[in-house]
């Protein structure tokens, strides 16, 4: 098995549904980087986040991307702000191909709006994901490969997509 699949996107964009579809369908593993610091650290990243503060927990992040972009054949799903570190992209794209999921604010609201899990949309959930889409977007489209998953009724298509896209690199 030859390189790795790496989810990036906004909270929300389908990072993990779609990796796990791609998971069922490849037999590769999916490793969800937001588990692994939860595991790491022994708190969830809502505690690391209050109790130890956004910084140390974007090092946890660029710890385990550094780690995770020396393997093969993993699917690997990162969290939304992966892209605030240029690093952590330019890691994975060495060894992967990394593939940015986009959602406009609607589809995401839509998707997050009962999720509890997530300190970066703590108060108002709306303001809080269009600024954040806002701050955040040209990172995203930066990404050489993106896939706009707005108003997807199913993410299975877009699992297809990647695979397609990961076959044809790998041939």
């Amino acid at each position: 098995m030859g390189k790795n699949i790496v989810l990036v996107g906004f909270m929300g964009s389908g990072k993990t549904t779609v990796g796990k579809l791609i998971a069922a369908e490849t037999g590769m593993p999916l490793l969800d980087m937001d588990s692994m610091i939860e595991e790491k650290a022994g708190k969830t990243i809502n505690a690391i986040f209050a109790e130890d503060g956004e910084p140390r927990f974007r090092a946890y992040e660029r710890a385990l991307a550094r780690e995770l972009s020396q393997t093969e054949g993993n699917i690997i799903s990162t969290g939304g702000g992966i892209v605030l570190n240029p690093d952590n992209i330019a890691d994975f794209e060495k060894t992967g191909l990394v593939v940015c999921l986009l959602a406009d604010a609607e589809t995401v609201l839509d998707r997050v709006k009962h999720d509890e899990s997530r300190p970066l949309l703590a108060g108002d959930k709306e303001t809080a994901i269009l600024d954040i889409l806002a701050s955040r977007k040209h990172l995203y489209e930066s990404i050489a490969h993106r896939i706009d998953t707005s108003g997807r009724p199913s993410p299975k298509p877009t699992a297809r997509e990647i695979i397609d896209l990961y076959e044809s690199l790998e041939s």
